[in-house]
C-alpha cells in the first residue's frame, strides 16, 4: 500500500516547476528549450528520479491564437506512446483471463481475412509482426489523410477486410503498423464489453490518479486545456496540423507530462493495474520465426542510451511531436511532449537524460573527419531490392546527409558506420557503381540496399506504361500518362504526380515506388506500390 501511495504522489506534485537536484539544474534544462517562446509553439518536458519530480514545465505557446503558453497543466497528443497504454489493456485482460495474447484475432474480429491460411495473432498485433499493410499508408493511396477527413475504427476493419496480401509472412519480420493497433483497441471492447478508452479510465487512469488522461475517441470532444499542434512551414509561419479523426489505440492519448511520469512511475514499480505480472507482460521481447529476438516488445522499445538501459517509446501524430522514457536501473523517467512538426523529442530528452545522469553531460562520441572525395564516393540513391525502400545519401560539409526510412539528417562517421543522430547506422561496402548500404534502424532491424543507377530516359517505352490501373484491394483507379515525354500518375482529386525512372520498369513519386509487371509477351499487366509500410498494393490494368 506505501508503494501504491507513492505511485500517487508524482501526480499530486506542485506544478509548473524544477526540482532541482543541484542549484544550476533549472537554467540548463531552459537552455535545452531556449529556441521555444511567446511566439512558437514549444515543448513540455517532466522528468522524475524514484517517484521524485524534477521537471515539470512548459516552453513555448500552447494556442498561438489565444497567446496560452504552454505548461505543466497542459494536454497534448501523444501519438504512439499510446501503443503502451492499448497493449497494456490487452495484457491486463489475459492476466484476468478475458482473452490469450496468442488468441488469433479472428477469434475476436472474424472479418480479418486468413491470408492463405496464417494465423496472426493478438501478440502479432502488438509486436509489428503480423504483416498487416499499416492502415495509413493505404488511406494514403486514396489521397485520405488523417488531417483532412475523419476515420473510425469500423473503417479501419473494412480496409483490413478487403486485403488480399500482407507485406511478409507472419511474424517472420518486424515492420511497424498502426493497423495493429487499431484492431487491438477494437478486440479490447469485444473482450470486455467496455470500449477502450472507458476500460482504460476505469482500470488505469482514475486509480493511478491520472486526472487528465483520456482517448481521442471523439475528436470533437472539448478538452480543457489542450495544446493545439502546427505544422512550421518554409516560410517561418505556423499552421493548425490537428488529427481530425476518431482512430484511436494506435494514437490518440490525451495527457499531460505529469500523467506520463505517473504511468511511469507505476510501470517502474509495479503499482499499476496487474502489477508486476503485466509489466513483465509489456516488457517481453517479441522473437521472430526465424529465431531473431526484436527490440520491441508490447507497445515499448528496449535499447541503451550512453550504457544506460532504457524503455521508451516515440510518437508523431499531425504536429505533436512525442518521446517518453524510463531509465530502469537509473530509476529516472523523462517526458518530451511537443506542438509542433520541427521539434525535436527525441534529442531533447537525451539532453535532458545527460543533466541527469551523465556529470551533467552526455559523453562525446568520437566521430571521424572525412575529406569531402570520400564523401563524394558515397553519394548515391541506394534500393533495397526486397522493400523498394529508397536511401538517398548526400555529400555535406558536416557529413552524410541521409534520408531514408530509417531517418534523416546528417549521418557522422563513428568506426565504420555513418550514425543519425537518431542511433540509424549506415555501413558502406563495394566499389563505384556497385555500392551496397546496411542500414539498421533505431529498433535495431537491418537491411542491405544496393547503389542505384537509373536508366537512360531516352531508351525507356513511355508509351507501354500508360493505360487505367485499378486495385481492388483499396477499390480505386489510377491513370498513368505521358507528359511532356514523362510519366505522370493521375488520381482525381490529389494533383498529378510525375513519375521518375529508377531502375527497369521502377519508378518513384518521391513517396512510393511503382513496381511495373509485364507478362511473358513483355505487356505491362499491373503495377505494385511499395510504400515504406505498405508493401506489394496491385494495381492491375483495366484500359489502355
Amino acid at each position: 500500500m506505501r508503494r501504491l501511495v507513492a505511485g500517487f504522489a508524482l501526480a499530486a506534485a506542485p506544478v509548473a516547476a524544477i526540482r532541482a537536484q543541484g542549484p544550476d539544474l533549472a537554467p540548463r534544462v531552459d537552455s535545452i528549450f531556449s529556441r521555444f517562446t511567446s511566439s512558437t509553439p514549444g515543448c513540455a518536458v517532466g522528468a522524475s528520479r524514484a517517484g521524485k519530480v524534477l521537471v515539470n514545465k512548459g516552453y513555448g505557446m500552447a494556442n498561438l491564437e489565444y497567446r496560452v503558453p504552454l505548461g505543466a497543466a497542459s494536454v497534448l497528443e501523444s501519438g504512439s506512446v499510446a501503443k503502451q497504454f492499448t497493449a497494456a489493456a490487452l495484457a491486463l485482460l489475459q492476466l484476468e483471463g478475458k482473452l490469450s495474447l496468442d488468441d488469433d484475432v479472428r477469434k475476436w474480429l472474424p472479418e480479418v481475412p486468413s491470408f492463405g491460411g496464417q494465423v496472426i495473432t493478438i501478440r502479432h498485433l502488438l509486436t509489428h509482426t503480423s504483416g498487416l499493410r499499416d492502415q495509413w499508408g493505404l488511406l494514403g493511396l486514396i489521397g485520405s489523410s488523417p488531417t483532412t477527413q475523419v476515420h473510425t475504427l469500423p473503417l479501419i476493419l473494412h480496409f483490413v477486410s478487403r486485403q488480399q496480401d500482407l507485406n511478409f509472412p507472419v511474424g517472420s519480420q518486424y515492420l511497424y503498423s498502426n493497423t495493429g493497433y487499431a484492431l487491438a483497441a477494437m478486440i479490447v471492447e469485444k473482450a470486455s464489453g467496455q470500449s477502450l478508452a472507458k476500460f482504460s479510465k476505469e482500470r488505469f487512469f482514475k486509480p493511478m490518479g491520472m486526472t487528465k488522461t483520456e482517448w481521442r475517441d471523439d475528436y470533437q470532444r472539448v478538452v480543457p486545456d489542450r495544446a493545439t499542434a502546427y505544422e512550421h512551414r518554409r516560410d517561418g509561419s505556423y499552421a493548425q496540423l490537428m488529427p481530425f479523426t476518431n482512430v484511436y489505440g494506435n494514437g490518440g492519448l490525451l495527457g499531460t507530462i505529469g500523467d506520463m511520469l505517473t504511468w511511469n512511475e507505476g510501470l517502474a514499480n509495479g503499482t499499476i493495474t496487474g502489477g508486476r505480472p503485466l509489466v513483465a507482460l509489456l516488457e517481453m521481447r517479441q522473437r521472430l520465426t526465424g529465431g531473431q529476438t526484436i527490440a520491441y516488445a508490447l507497445g515499448l522499445s528496449h535499447s541503451t542510451w550512453q550504457g544506460h538501459r532504457m524503455i521508451s517509446h516515440s510518437g508523431s501524430t499531425a504536429g505533436y511531436q512525442t518521446f517518453l522514457a524510463r531509465f530502469p536501473d537509473d530509476s529516472v523517467s523523462i517526458a518530451v511532449f511537443c506542438n509542433v512538426t520541427d521539434a525535436n523529442p527525441g534529442q531533447a530528452l537525451q539532453q535532458v537524460a545527460a543533466l541527469l545522469m551523465a556529470g551533467g553531460r552526455a559523453p562525446a562520441i568520437a566521430r571521424e573527419r572525412v575529406d569531402s572525395a570520400s564523401l563524394r564516393a558515397l553519394v548515391g540513391r541506394y534500393r533495397d531490392v526486397e522493400t523498394d525502400e529508397l536511401t538517398d545519401i548526400m555529400a555535406r560539409a558536416d557529413g552524410l546527409g541521409v534520408r531514408s526510412g530509417a531517418g534523416a539528417g546528417v549521418a557522422r562517421k563513428v568506426g565504420n558506420t555513418w550514425r543519425l543522430d537518431n542511433g540509424a547506422t549506415f555501413e558502406f561496402s563495394g566499389t563505384p557503381g556497385q555500392r551496397q548500404v546496411k542500414v539498421t534502424d533505431t529498433d535495431g532491424v537491418s537491411s542491405t540496399s544496393t547503389e542505384l543507377t537509373a536508366p537512360n530516359a531516352m531508351t525507356l517505352d513511355l508509351a507501354s506504361y500508360a493505360g487505367t490501373y485499378r486495385s481492388p484491394e483499396l477499390g480505386v483507379q489510377y491513370e498513368v500518362r505521358v507528359v511532356d515525354n514523362q510519366l505522370s500518375l493521375r488520381y482525381p482529386p490529389g494533383p498529378d504526380q510525375r513519375l521518375t525512372s529508377l531502375y527497369p520498369d521502377g519508378f518513384t513519386t518521391g513517396n512510393a515506388t511503382l513496381r511495373f509487371v509485364r507478362d511473358a509477351s513483355g505487356r505491362v499487366t499491373e503495377y505494385q506500390v511499395f510504400a515504406g509500410r505498405v508493401r506489394r498494393v496491385r494495381f492491375v490494368r483495366t484500359g489502355p
